[in-house]
């Protein structure tokens, strides 16, 4: 049993279509209801009414990614139960349809951060970027969030004075709408309101957001243990702390504790190794040997490092990510599995006929597709290799 093909597909808004999919070779589809509020219900009409157009394509909608836990879940602020009943009632509905993996974070504030969307490659190719002197520069003289200087290295901090001091308005303008296009809301999130959110943050801490984290879980496993639904954290983007804000699921140690805290089979992972690879610290393949029992879908992509940290998306095969030994191992756990585990490309450069379109960050149709291939031939590669033993 090979692993399930599949593809993020942002809805009928997105500029990849169904039948580009189909063209690229994946079988499963990656959805959610992006027009839905965050914290409102999903409506089981409108979670049939995905579904149908996606079957009526001839795929198969096999991972929600993703049901956003709102914010009054993260903080745990008033509002907490009310946003509970709603997710777990969203969790039911999507159940009734037949749909039963959940991808989801529980990173606060930002659920990605990027500096850069468009690095420009050796082949005229774009990538995503993230680099800690321009992060400064938004953070110190941007967003002049209060002590931001000591989150950073001397030489970092004298790296942002000088690229503020030598960037245009617009520059800044544009670094500025890139750092706050991770905040998962509905419209743009304003300067003042992205320094309150961190100072909920900075008094809730890091062993405040764990225990956030762990009151959601157990909320929402009974509903899941009787649905059939399965939970995968996605972990945090890159795996470190950003702009003073908390991270709980940025290595081995915290997957660990994620899983072992809440001891109950549908609490499980979305092994990202994009994300884990951003971080020195982290070892994909050995973490994936740590919690693949519990790893219930994939995002493949591979990142390039600096010796100071900064990343770029690279090729699925050509980066700092042993994606042969994570291959290898998922490959491994999958033999086991009574249903196969679902992957994606995740993300993909912006290339040939995709320079010239209007294209969501990182999820261009031909960068993905070439990825797809490449995995594909991968795991093939391993599987006959196995059998053949």
């Amino acid at each position: 049993m090979s692993l399930t093909q599949s593809w993020r597909w942002y809805g009928p808004n997105d500029p990849v279509t169904l039948q580009d999919v189909k063209q690229a070779g994946a079988t499963g589809i990656v959805s959610a209801l992006h027009h839905i509020p965050h914290g409102a219900v999903w409506p089981l009409e409108e979670i049939q009414e995905r579904k149908r157009i996606i079957e009526a394509a001839g795929l198969e909608w096999v991972v929600v990614e993703s049901v956003p836990v709102h914010e009054a879940i993260k903080t745990r602020n008033a509002d907490c139960e009310m946003y509970l009943e709603n997710y777990r009632q969203s969790l039911r509905n999507l159940a009734a349809a037949g749909i039963s993996t959940v991808c989801y974070n529980f990173m606060p504030v930002l659920d990605w951060t990027r500096t850069n969307l468009a690095l420009e490659m050796w082949n005229g190719a774009k990538a995503l970027y993230f680099d800690w002197a321009d992060l400064a520069v938004f953070d110190l003289f941007i967003l002049k969030r209060k002590g931001a200087e000591l989150d950073y290295a001397e030489e970092v901090v004298q790296q942002a004075k000088e690229r503020f001091a030598s960037s245009s308005q617009q520059q800044l303008d544009d670094l500025s709408e890139i750092i706050r296009m991770g905040v998962p809301m509905e419209g743009f999130i304003t300067l003042e309101h992205l320094t309150e959110s961190i100072e909920i943050y900075k008094n809730i801490g890091h062993a405040g957001l764990r225990e956030n984290l762990a009151y959601f879980l157990e909320s929402i496993m009974d509903v899941c243990e009787e649905t059939g639904i399965k939970m995968t954290i996605h972990p945090d983007d890159p795996p470190y702390p950003i702009l003073g804000l908390p991270r709980i699921a940025s290595n081995k140690e915290d997957l660990l504790y994620i899983m072992e805290r809440v001891d109950r089979a549908p609490n499980g992972i979305c092994f990202c190794t994009g994300s884990l690879g951003a971080g020195s610290h982290n070892n994909p393949v050995d973490i994936l040997k740590a919690v693949g029992h519990r790893v219930y879908f994939a995002h493949l992509r591979n990142v390039k490092k600096d010796p100071t940290g900064n990343f770029y998306e690279s090729d699925h095969l050509t980066g700092d990510v042993d994606m042969y030994g994570v291959m290898k191992e998922l490959v491994a756990i999958n033999k086991d599995r009574e249903q196969p585990i679902p992957f994606r490309p995740d993300h993909g450069h912006q290339m040939l006929d995709d320079l010239h379109k209007v294209t969501n960050p990182g999820y261009s149709a031909i960068g993905r597709l070439r990825g797809l291939a490449e995995l594909r031939g991968l795991e093939m590669g391993i599987e006959k290799s196995m059998s053949s033993r």
